[in-house]
C-alpha cells in the first residue's frame, strides 16, 4: 500500500505533488511485476470516465461505480446514469475492452446529512472537500467488499476539481479499509483535452454543472428546465438497459 509521506519523498520540500508522475510510477511497478490489478474507479459522469478509461485499462481491469448522490434532480442523476452505462457499451465495442459498471441507489439523503451546514459555501470549498471525502469512502468500502485490488475516482480529469485533495484524501481514507488507493491526476498530459475529445467522438452528454443542488444554485442554473430536459431524455431511454456490463461478482 502506498503512502502518503513517501510520495512526498518523492518531490522537493514545498514542491507541489505531481500525482499524474506518482501513477506512472505505479504503473510500472504493475508493468515490472506483470501485474494486471482490479480497479474500481468513481465516476461522476460519462465525460470524466472517457480518458480515464481509455488509458487506464491498458494496464489494468476497471469497474465503474457510479455513486453520485449529490446529484439533483433525480432525473438527472438518472439521465447520467444512462450516459455513462451507455459510453462504457460504447467504448467496450469500439476497443475490445470488458469495462464493467456498478450502479449505486440514489440516496440523497444520506449526502445531505453531511453536508448540511456547508449549503453557503462557494463551490471548491470546504462542502466539496467533504463530497469528495464522502464518496472516496463509499468507493473504498465498495471496494474492500467485492475484493478489488484499488479504488480511485476519476474526478481528477476535472479542471475544476482539486486533485491535491482528492489524493490526500484518497491516502487517509485507504487506511481505514483494506483496498489501496489509486493516486491520479488525470487531465495531466493533455487528459483533460482527450475526454472533450472523446465526448465528441462518441456523442456524449456533458452536463453544465458537478450535480450539487447548492452549487447550482450559486451558479444560476435552471434546474426546472434541467429537471425538464433530464425527464424527457430518460423517458425516451427508459426501456434501454445494458445487461452486458453489469459487473458480476
Amino acid at each position: 500500500m502506498l503512502e502518503y509521506a513517501k510520495i512526498s519523498k518523492m518531490f522537493e520540500a514545498g514542491q507541489k505533488i505531481n500525482y499524474d508522475v506518482v501513477l506512472q510510477k505505479v504503473i510500472q511497478d504493475w508493468q515490472r511485476e506483470t501485474k494486471r490489478p482490479r480497479i474500481l474507479l468513481h465516476s461522476c459522469c460519462a465525460p470524466c470516465s472517457t480518458y480515464t478509461l481509455e488509458y487506464l485499462t491498458q494496464f489494468a481491469d476497471v469497474t465503474v461505480y457510479y455513486d453520485n448522490p449529490n446529484i439533483h434532480p433525480r432525473m438527472e442523476f438518472e439521465r447520467r446514469k444512462y450516459v455513462q452505462q451507455k459510453f462504457i457499451t460504447d467504448f467496450n465495442a469500439q476497443t475490445g475492452n470488458q469495462v464493467t459498471f456498478i450502479g449505486a441507489e440514489y440516496e440523497p439523503g444520506q449526502w445531505l446529512s453531511v453536508v448540511k451546514d456547508l449549503k453557503q459555501a462557494p463551490e471548491g470549498g470546504a462542502r466539496c472537500t467533504l463530497c469528495y471525502s464522502y464518496r472516496l469512502d463509499r468507493v473504498a468500502q465498495k471496494a474492500q467488499a467485492l475484493g478489488f485490488d484499488y479504488f480511485g475516482s476519476a474526478l481528477t480529469i476535472s479542471p475544476h476539481k482539486n486533485a491535491q485533495i482528492i489524493n490526500e484524501l484518497g491516502f487517509d481514507i485507504q487506511h481505514i479499509y483494506n483496498v489501496s488507493y489509486l493516486p491520479s491526476d488525470f487531465k495531466k498530459r493533455s487528459g483533460y483535452l482527450r475526454s472533450i475529445e472523446m465526448c465528441q467522438e462518441y456523442d456524449v452528454y456533458r452536463q453544465c454543472y458537478c450535480g450539487c443542488l447548492f452549487a447550482a444554485k450559486q451558479q444560476g442554473v435552471d434546474l426546472k428546465a434541467v429537471n425538464k430536459e433530464a425527464t424527457e431524455f430518460v423517458r425516451q431511454h427508459q426501456d434501454e438497459t445494458f445487461p452486458d456490463i453489469q459487473y458480476k461478482n
